[in-house]
């Protein structure tokens, strides 16, 4: 048995993720600040005697005993980071100084939730680890992207200097089941918008592309990752690409919905394109998703309907 802590476990991934790591057997501790976590994606857990939850802001260092850290501290969602950019920043840099601190003190393992926001509006399409990106510095939208940049920097000289055991992934899109329905993500919104009969709303043409991944499938990547013995950087995401326009037709087809489109005004350094590269996942972790597109957000929106 393992003792593992995730940061941001009450969040969409990390509360997944803490599910499956005490289904393997694991002794898991969920840390968290309910910025943008839910309590009631863990309450389910709490009746496990292996599953403990603390909340704690990230900035502020910890002292634990554990073997892995899975670091996923960080609001994710543009409306989130956005709300208040100098705090997304300091969750970034100052949670993963502390988190790599701790795993320079236990000698534990530690993974770093990097995102596909790394590579910005990319100039190279699908998105490949070794592209260094094309991000605006001091955008909207640069608190969440230079934020998580900066973050890799830490995490990997961290390695060089101290020999941490460092792993990084970059996640692309992920949605599923316990999404919060008014985070602004694209997938959460249009549910919930076509459950309403409300008109879905797209920003821009909606010719821009998303590679959504859901979220079962990015747990077993995270995984998979953390009993390697890869490094990274490697791309976690679904190369499934689709337009908005395109997801937007797909949700009001599966929830026979009577909602019109509607386009607004394309947000600052919104990204035209996002496909993952997952030739590294495949061939290093073994790893490649199993859920498409449809059958994901079948599930997803059952979720949503049972929360109505």
């Amino acid at each position: 048995m393992k003792k593992i802590l995730v940061t941001g476990g009450a969040g969409l991934i990390g509360s997944h993720l803490c599910e499956k790591l005490l289904n393997l057997g694991n002794e898991v501790i969920c840390l968290d600040n309910f910025f943008t976590g839910e309590k009631q994606n863990i309450l389910h857990l709490l009746e496990n005697p292996y599953f403990e939850v603390i909340r704690h802001d990230v900035e502020k260092p910890i002292t634990l005993e554990v073997d892995e850290i899975y670091n996923l501290a960080s609001p994710a969602s543009p409306i989130h980071y956005q709300k208040d950019p100098v705090k997304t920043i300091r969750t970034n840099v100052l949670g993963a100084i502390n988190m790599l601190d701790l795993a320079k003190k236990t000698n534990s393992k530690i993974l770093q939730a990097s995102t596909s926001e790394i590579y910005g509006d990319p100039e190279i399409h699908p998105q490949k680890e070794e592209y260094n990106g094309n991000v605006n510095p001091i955008g909207p939208r640069a608190c969440y992207d230079e934020g998580k940049r900066c973050v890799e920097t830490l995490f990997f000289d961290y390695h060089r200097e101290y020999k941490v055991n460092i792993k990084v992934v970059r996640i692309f899109n992920t949605y599923g089941p316990k999404m919060v329905p008014n985070d602004g993500r694209v997938v959460s919104n249009f549910i919930v918008q076509a459950l309403k009969d409300e008109n879905i709303t797209i920003y821009g043409d909606g010719s821009q592309t998303r590679s959504f991944c859901y979220v079962d499938d990015l747990v077993d990547g995270l995984i998979k990752m953390m009993e390697s013995n890869e490094i990274g950087p490697i791309n976690l995401g679904n190369p499934q690409e689709i337009s908005i326009l395109d997801l937007a037709k797909l949700i009001i087809r599966l929830t026979n919905s009577k909602s019109k489109i509607v386009f607004k005004k394309l947000p600052k350094d919104d990204p035209k394109k996002r496909k993952p590269d997952i030739t590294k996942a495949k061939e290093k972790l073994k790893w490649r998703p199993k859920v498409d597109i449809e059958t994901g957000l079948i599930k997803t929106i059952n979720y949503f309907r049972s929360k109505a």
